[in-house]
């Protein structure tokens, strides 16, 4: 056990670095795997030395396995769930698309933001008739609201300025599906929520929550490096999600 925490902990550090100083990132989240990495290190210090089993009393250890274990079961299964969504695409002939904002950069959008417009974007250009709406407001780091930045993407790749309409006010998911809501029929128009891969399960369940009665996800793709980092994050956004009855 001791071995495994330690390497455990030396590949979570490794992973950090290369997202802090390698390959980027949008928010602060991965230091969580700073935090991992070190408490698991401690951990394996504490159990080589002998002080996790003699400093410690037998039913504070019991406690600390039982949660352990009940949190990477709730773990697993919510994963398996977010996993589901990675293969999800939408039929032919759907009256609006919903593209999902992500962090727009000066230089255009990131990464995670191209993959969701380049796949509304596929979508677009077989399905004329369809409609879209680019949904972000503007973050406290972004010149302009992501919806801006998305429709100028749209137009630029060819999409008809006509065939798309901002809402530009939203923060997360929940407001992107809700306040999307008000440039549709719910009840009666069939939506394809574009989204990255791991984003498509949480996604597609709170547009169901919020009273979309014929809505599909539509998975873009993820970036490879970071989606390890990505499931993380929104194995939390689930929870949270969840728990205040977004979904």
């Amino acid at each position: 056990m001791q071995v495994i925490l330690l390497l455990f902990g030396i590949l979570c550090l490794i992973y950090f670095i290369c997202i802090a100083f390698f390959v980027g990132h949008g928010t602060n989240f991965y230091f969580i795997w700073l935090l991992l990495g070190c408490g698991s290190i401690l951990l394996s210090i504490l159990i080589r030395k002998g002080i996790w089993a003699n400093r410690f009393p037998v039913w504070f250890k019991r406690i600390f396995i039982i949660l352990v274990c009940l949190g990477m079961s709730i773990f697993l299964i919510v994963e398996g769930l977010i996993l589901s969504g990675f293969s999800k695409s939408a039929p032919e002939g759907l009256d609006y698309l919903v593209v999902l904002g992500a962090q727009m950069k000066r230089s255009g959008p990131s990464r995670a933001l191209q993959y969701r417009l380049d796949a509304a974007i596929d979508y677009l250009t077989k399905n004329p008739d369809t409609y879209v709406i680019v949904s972000g407001g503007q973050g406290s780091d972004e010149h302009i609201s992501e919806a801006q930045g998305m429709y100028d993407y749209l137009v630029e790749k060819g999409i008809s300025a006509e065939r798309i309409q901002k809402e530009d006010q939203s923060k997360n998911t929940f407001q992107n599906l809700t306040f999307s809501a008000e440039y549709l029929d719910k009840e009666r128009d069939s939506v394809g929520v574009v989204s990255n891969n791991f984003h498509v399960f949480r996604a597609v369940r709170i547009a169901r929550k919020a009273g979309y009665q014929k809505v599909h996800g539509i998975a873009a793709r993820g970036e490879p490096f970071l989606q390890l980092n990505n499931m993380m994050r929104e194995f939390l956004g689930v929870m949270k999600d969840f728990l205040v009855g977004n979904m």
